[in-house]
């Protein structure tokens, strides 16, 4: 051990010209939470399962709770997905991946995240619809909350029993409209919960931060009220003045307790849909605090369809601008054909027509035919105005394409096989590049497959389906990728903005933008695979910019809270700082503060 004389030994030489170097492990801060033990393991918010490292087993009160060996969280990834991807149906995977929402909601919603485009259609729709309607019988576990017309007179009291106290975004459903399933009464509280997955994966929306909402007023259906398993009021729905009482208490206690949130409503039926819309974004704002509320059925399916036909003219050669010139018809005149209608319209008026030239180029045909004037049936006060005047009334779905000639046809009418051979023949006789947009869920209520799309219209077709469908090879080689007119396109963006920006109001001209940076959102690439959306797996990217064109007119027009004019240069890097993104923090048991005397 001795030193030569003059100089040390290569290690203490290696030691005095060490110098300080930024340090490279976790950057994450601590989250301080309360539970300890047992409990965490049991709130899918915090538990990590295998993740636990034994720094945390010990400070947490979880040593000896958990098997010993430590995965990483990609490891707990792709066990979750080999899982998932051997179970033999859909049904059995949405059963799956739902028990993982319940146990870990980090990597529940990494995976979503990272899998969008395999899994959305299992959360969401076509799947969803199949597990609303086994949902009493599945039912184990509460998510969410449940109101009722029983709890009249106690709704404040029921919405503060929610645990979270910054609520930001929310789903609410009746039940009384669930996709093309009709009323599913309580069991259709799985459209809130796969709706607010996909607010958390593909808007950034925080887990604990949302919330799902049944407001069970009853059902009308018969197989519901005799069902002895059946979770909901086994009572008719209430109607008139007693609906709406119900509904203004719950809207009351939401605006009390959570006066920022952001309210959807979703699958209400047509007949109180457009009034609760409009009572509570119009009417509303004028007499209380106003409540930041949304419509994805009318809204939303507006918007995403108005972008797949501004970005299937841009794939024609054509502009965006070209909007005024389409001749539409909607097959469906319940509250989404209506709202579709209602937002192209919107879109043709803000590119320079007057409302009347802009309803002329619309023609919307329900089960008894087109809506004309000359007719004995009554019209809901929202279906008037899309009365024609110079038609005959009852006129088929094939006749008006005939004598109308429209350039777009759109399906909301969860008729299967409603767009004929003929039909569709027609539009491509008429047009050089036909619009054949058959958007009704689930996939077995579609007006035409994407393979009859193509094959009646010799490839021609500009096409997208509400639900998915798989890529179609032409005859002459060509592989066209089928575009879903999806409102998760939409509706994240939307949620994302109103939630940073703290929106009192989604305005017309928001949904416009919405529309106009989906429609901007393709690369060429997407383009010339036939699709008129982007990519499934881009919808993070998709939502971003979403939120940042609603939150820009947010701003402009005076409805953020959180925003000025000074930020709308920096809009979107503020809204990507708030966004959720799914990885594990440290966890830190809060405790009491001592205080000294």
């Amino acid at each position: 051990g001795k030193r030569w004389m003059g100089g040390f030994h290569k290690k203490e030489t290696e030691d005095l010209r060490a110098s300080l170097q930024p340090w490279r492990g976790t950057h994450l801060t601590p989250l301080r939470i309360k539970s300890h033990g047992h409990h965490i393991l049991q709130n899918p918010l915090y538990n990590k399962g295998t993740n636990f490292d034994y720094g945390e087993r010990d400070r947490l009160g979880l040593r000896g709770l958990l098997p010993p060996r430590v995965l990483d969280f990609e490891t707990q990834k792709e066990l979750c997905m080999r899982n998932l991807r051997a179970l033999p149906s859909n049904i059995d995977k949405y059963v799956y991946i739902e028990n993982l929402h319940d146990y870990n909601e980090t990597v529940y919603h990494s995976i979503l995240c990272e899998h969008m485009e395999e899994l959305a259609p299992i959360v969401y729709t076509p799947t969803v619809g199949d597990a609303c309607k086994q949902f009493g019988y599945r039912f184990n576990r509460a998510r969410g909350l449940y109101l009722s017309a029983r709890d009249r007179g106690h709704m404040h009291a029921a919405v503060g029993n929610w645990p979270h106290i910054d609520v930001h975004v929310m789903v609410v459903t009746d039940g009384s409209r669930i996709l093309g399933l009709g009323d599913l009464g309580a069991n259709g509280m799985g459209i809130p919960i796969g709706k607010l997955s996909l607010y958390c994966a593909a808007g950034g929306i925080a887990p604990h931060r949302v919330l799902p909402v049944m407001l069970d007023v009853g059902t009308d259906n018969k197989e519901l009220l005799e069902d002895k398993y059946y979770i909901g009021l086994q009572q008719p729905r209430l109607r008139g003045g007693e609906y709406f009482e119900v509904l203004d208490e719950f809207m009351d206690a939401i605006r009390c307790r959570y006066p920022n949130a952001f309210v959807q409503f979703e699958d209400f039926s047509s007949d109180v849909a457009y009034k609760i819309l409009n009572y509570y974004r119009d009417d509303e704002c004028e007499k209380r605090n106003p409540v930041c509320v949304f419509n994805d059925d009318i809204q939303g399916t507006g918007a995403v369809t108005l972008a797949g036909i501004m970005s299937g003219l841009v794939n024609m050669g054509q502009s965006v601008h070209n909007l005024p010139d389409q001749r539409v018809l909607v097959a469906g005149a319940g509250s989404a054909g209506v709202g579709v209608a209602s937002m192209i319209a919107q879109g043709m008026m803000m590119q320079g027509l007057s409302e009347e030239e802009a309803l002329s180029r619309f023609c919307l045909v329900d089960a008894d035919g087109l809506l004309a004037t000359d007719d004995s049936r009554h019209y809901t006060m929202e279906q008037q105005k899309w009365v024609r005047t110079d038609m005959k009334s009852g006129m088929s779905l094939l006749e008006v394409c005939k004598e109308f000639k429209p350039t777009v046809l759109m399906g909301l009418s969860s008729c299967s096989g409603l767009f004929t051979e003929e039909v569709v023949r027609e539009m491509a006789k008429n047009n050089e590049r036909p619009f054949i947009f058959p958007l009704s869920n689930p996939t077995k209520n579609a007006e035409c497959t994407a393979e009859q799309a193509y094959e009646w219209t010799d490839g021609r077709a500009i096409f997208a389906s509400g639900s998915p469908f798989d890529p179609v090879t032409l005859k002459d080689g060509r592989v066209m990728y089928t575009s879903q007119c999806n409102n998760m396109f939409i509706f994240p963006g939307i949620g994302l903005a109103a939630s940073a920006a703290k929106c009192t109001k989604i305005s017309d001209s928001m949904l416009f933008a919405t529309a106009v940076a989906v429609a901007n959102s393709l690369s060429d690439q997407d383009r010339a695979e036939g699709r008129v959306y982007p990519k499934v797996e881009k919808i993070r990217e998709v939502s971003i910019e979403v939120a940042t064109a609603v939150a820009r007119k947010a701003v402009e027009e005076g409805y953020s809270k959180a925003f000025t004019k000074k930020d709308i240069p920096d809009l979107q890097e503020l809204i990507v700082k708030k966004m959720y993104s799914p990885f594990y923090v440290p966890l830190v048991e809060r405790t009491a503060r001592r205080v000294m005397a």
